[in-house]
């Protein structure tokens, strides 16, 4: 792995506890030392000889460049180079690497508890090696291939989804404070009502909009707030306008890096 931040280090940690990798089978190339699990190696500088099975773009989009200065043709050849650049395009990795595949991924955080997502793209169509990245990607929760047409939406809505999702849930705290809740009792009701409120909308076979309307009586307090999101659609409307922001972030980025 080339950097290992707060998603790197996530994902390297649910692989081991998961079984999938054992700690002494990766090295890490940080700019500085960080907490890492034991056994995995960590330096400034790739591991002398052979190549690696695959390797790991996990450091910021912004170090693309002086990575790929650095190590692009010690790596020349690398089976697998896997990405989770955000905006970077397979094409702008292609011009920088040589590698036998190179594979996107845009893994967000729950990542680290197994309960993630994991989009890949890539135009290697070895169905050995798509199956193998699969299976790596498999223990840090649902795994989807997606097009590469879709990949800056799809960023935008799985990768950048937590941080919204978190900010409604400290919103709909705080509204429970506005009405007289204390603020610690308000925030671990709004955190135990999403979890609960998420897994049952995952098992159910209907829609979360169905399951908003069952659980909303006509004439109810549940109605009287939906009336509220529902007016002229302004939740609707307010994550539309989220979701695109960050698409068009992520298209700027890959315009970038295209250069």
């Amino acid at each position: 792995m080339i950097g290992c931040g707060n998603m790197g280090g996530a994902m390297l940690r649910q692989w081991i506890d998961s079984g999938v990798l054992a700690a002494n089978q990766v090295d890490v190339v940080n700019r500085n030392d960080r907490a890492l699990p034991a056994d995995v190696r960590q330096a400034r500088d790739l591991p002398a000889g052979a190549l690696p099975d695959a390797v790991i773009l996990a450091m910021k989009p912004q170090q693309l460049d002086e990575i790929a200065r650095r190590f692009a043709e010690r790596l020349r050849g690398v089976p697998a180079l896997v990405s989770i650049l955000a905006g970077v395009e397979e094409a702008a990795l292609a011009k920088r690497f040589q590698a036998g595949a190179i594979v996107r991924a845009m893994p967000n955080l729950p990542v680290g508890i197994g309960k993630g997502v994991v989009a890949l793209d890539s135009r290697c169509g070895d169905a050995v090696l798509r199956d193998a990245i699969e299976a790596l990607m498999a223990p840090l929760g649902l795994v989807e291939w997606v097009a590469a047409a879709h990949f800056d939406a799809v960023t935008a809505l799985a990768g950048c989804g937590p941080a919204f999702l978190y900010r409604f849930i400290d919103a709909l705290a705080t509204a429970g404070v506005a009405q007289g809740l204390p603020v610690d009792q308000a925030r671990r009701l709004a955190l135990a009502t999403v979890e609960g409120s998420a897994l049952l909308a995952a098992a159910a076979d209907v829609s979360p909009g169905t399951l908003a309307d069952r659980v909303a009586s006509p004439g109810g307090s549940t109605r009287k707030g939906l009336d509220v999101l529902d007016h002229e659609q302004a939740l609707f409307t307010l994550l539309r306008e989220t979701v695109a922001a960050s698409t068009r972030r992520n298209a700027e980025m890959a315009a970038e890096a295209r250069r």
